[in-house]
């Protein structure tokens, strides 16, 4: 996870962005996506990035690097040298939650990395779960026995990160995560996205 690098500068416009786009939705779950596993929340179509709005523009520069620098990290060793990583946002969608609001359980089919964005967090907060998302460890039932020769594998099976606004968390699209119910009077608003990587 780290910050946004430009979050002060875009914070605003594209809070007024995703309000004006609420605004025109069809219905809570434009995506289409998963509706059942979502409550008291609003996911536009997987296009937001693809925006001509200046602030919008410049988000997804800056995503498209993060990635690509993540993804080049973990690499190491598996790639050609002297190669040069691209990735690509191939879906991206804002969720605003409302009270009581909540995303089931699932992963992102089809791309390689992920992130979300924590555009203004709203009142989450980590000391009560309240709106944060949960990662859950994939190594199924790592966690079915303790003892002090398991101390390494972690006592709880999931991740839960502190919902900080500006912070951008990566993560690969095979985790399974959530986000657990939020309560609140404001609006927890987040951006998230999908990417792929190419080399060249």
């Amino acid at each position: 996870m780290t910050q946004l690098e430009d979050h002060e500068f875009l914070k605003d416009a594209l809070l007024a962005h995703v309000y004006a786009c609420r605004e025109q939705q069809q219905t809570a779950v434009d995506s289409h996506v998963a509706v059942t596993a979502k409550h008291a929340l609003f996911e536009s179509e997987l296009d937001f990035l693809e925006s001509d709005v200046p602030e919008v523009m410049e988000l997804r520069r800056q995503v498209e690097e993060l990635i690509a620098e993540v993804a080049a990290d973990v690499n190491q060793g598996h790639w050609p040298e002297d190669c040069e990583a691209y990735a690509h946002v191939i879906e991206s969608w804002y969720h605003v939650t409302e009270n009581g609001g909540y995303h089931d359980a699932h992963t992102h089919p089809n791309c390689s990395w992920c992130g979300i964005y924590y555009l203004d967090p709203g009142e989450a907060d980590l000391g009560t779960r309240n709106g944060v998302n949960r990662f859950y460890d994939p190594r199924v039932n790592a966690n079915h026995y303790a003892d002090p020769g398991t101390a390494y594998l972690g006592e709880t099976g999931f991740w839960d990160f502190s919902p900080k606004e500006g912070q951008v968390v990566i993560f690969p699209s095979y985790l399974k995560h959530s986000a657990l119910p939020y309560f609140g009077q404001k609006d927890r608003v987040v951006i998230a996205f999908n990417c792929v990587i190419e080399l060249d």
